[in-house]
């Protein structure tokens, strides 16, 4: 039996194709290995951004990353993150949501020092 479940994750990079490509790799990779999670139970993959991070969509990083499980049949979204004096800069954060067995233990990623967004979340 599997329920509906959300997943947070948040990192941080520089503002270059490159780095947000790696940057969202990489926490999404995290992310699908510590929940077990397989393409056909996910929903969607929702993506925010600081406005300061303006050189490739998160959305569209992840589907030239080639994470490691295939993300092209999941609905993506991307918009920007709002913005909030004195918030953390350079941010991608991530919710995925997604069908996990019951009473599953979720693992939220908060990676690169976006740890501090959530302290009351575990991070791995």
């Amino acid at each position: 039996m599997k329920r509906l479940y959300a997943i947070r994750g948040a990192t941080k990079c520089e503002n270059t194709s490159e780095e947000i490509l790696k940057a969202v790799h990489e926490m999404c990779d995290e992310i699908f290995t510590a929940n077990n999670i397989k393409a056909e139970d996910m929903v969607s993959i929702q993506f925010s951004m600081t406005k300061d991070l303006n050189a490739l969509n998160a959305a569209a990083a992840l589907r030239k990353a080639g994470p490691c499980i295939d993300c092209s049949q999941v609905a993506l979204f991307c918009t920007q993150e709002a913005e909030i004096p004195g918030g953390m800069e350079k941010v991608v954060r991530v919710m995925i949501t997604t069908y996990l067995r019951k009473k599953a233990k979720v693992v939220n990623v908060y990676k690169n020092g976006t740890d501090m967004l959530r302290p009351d979340r575990k991070s791995k």
